[in-house]
């Protein structure tokens, strides 16, 4: 067995950026909706930059209008999960796109997503939580919303908040409201810092909003003080590297800083942000991991027990999850 063979878990996932491309063509397809202008020549998303990358990836939301494109969606990107062997997954949900805000029909957005989550554990041998997410370039008002529609369906399969979008949009401070908002509601927290926004968004991210996660968290190498006290907080990084030499934060995986974090002791994980964006899979990037710092199956058995301890699941299903990475 391979190293790109292994069962895996992913925590950093947003649901309409694991679209399969030709997913969002079959859908604007039969809505007779003209997207022709997001992809390349190959079928592919065609994105400049990552300004360029949100306004595709918001057009693509475009033909995702009702719940059941939602429930089909959801099987699409769970049997691609599972196809790479990933046994656990976390899910960035945002009721923005799933019914505009609104609590009441983002609960049927949700009913069939879970629906499709249910079957395709059945199917796939996949679990599926999700992890409600404001857009940070939407605004704090807007993510108050957010909160508020999570905080209502807090409960075994919502189990998480947080935050995405654009890092150069106000401060982690500012939307303070909406994570004591979910935090009062049980939910755990995680939100995207040190991508593009530098060592001190990640500083803001766990000081000013408390998370136990940060998504990337890459820029964290930057900051010897910063890595201390992520060590001390027992912070866990969303890292995901294919994700970070797409969009041009480190030219190879070679220069990743993610060995440079782990042997420093912070959490750190694997995820792959939004897959065909970026032109990934889970195991490409064990397999680009393996080659860049020749990381074996023991490595990546410890990045699965550092992600499966920083799941926003409960303790049954954490067991389960523990039993599918056993299996080999």
């Amino acid at each position: 067995m391979t190293v790109a063979d292994l069962p895996k878990i992913e925590l950093h996932l947003h649901h309409e950026g694991a679209a399969p491309p030709e997913f969002i063509r079959q859908l604007a397809h039969e809505k007779r909706i003209d997207l022709s202008g997001i992809f390349k020549s190959d079928g592919s998303y065609d994105f400049r930059d990552f300004a360029h990358f949100l306004s595709v990836y918001e057009a693509a939301c475009e033909v995702l209008k009702s719940p059941e494109d939602f429930r089909r969606l959801t099987l699409a990107i769970l049997e691609e999960s599972a196809a790479n062997g990933v046994v656990y997954s976390e899910t960035f949900l945002s009721p923005d796109f799933c019914g505009g805000g609104d609590v009441h029909a983002w609960r049927d957005y949700l009913n069939a997503i879970q629906d499709a989550a249910d079957e395709a554990e059945r199917k796939f041998d996949i679990t599926l939580r999700g992890v409600v997410t404001c857009v940070r370039h939407f605004g704090p008002e807007q993510a108050k919303q957010s909160a508020y529609c999570a905080a209502e369906t807090a409960g075994d399969w919502i189990t998480g908040f947080g935050m995405g979008g654009n890092e150069g949009v106000g401060t982690q401070g500012d939307y303070k409201w909406a994570f004591e908002c979910a935090r009062e509601a049980g939910l755990r927290l995680t939100t995207h810092a040190g991508e593009f926004g530098g060592a001190e968004s990640v500083r803001d991210a766990v000081r000013d909003l408390g998370v136990e996660r940060v998504g990337h968290g890459v820029r964290a190498i930057e900051d010897d003080d910063l890595i201390r006290e992520l060590v001390d907080r027992e912070v866990t990084l969303e890292v995901c590297p294919g994700s970070n030499v797409v969009l041009g934060l480190f030219p190879d995986f070679a220069a990743h800083p993610i060995a440079r974090l782990r042997d420093q002791g912070v959490n750190v994980t694997v995820s792959t942000d939004d897959p065909p964006f970026f032109h990934t899979t889970m195991r490409r990037e064990y397999e680009m991991l393996h080659q860049a710092f020749c990381w074996d199956a023991e490595d990546f058995a410890a990045l699965n027990d550092t992600a499966l301890n920083a799941a926003f699941c409960d303790d049954d299903t954490r067991e389960r999850v523990k039993k599918r990475l056993e299996r080999t």
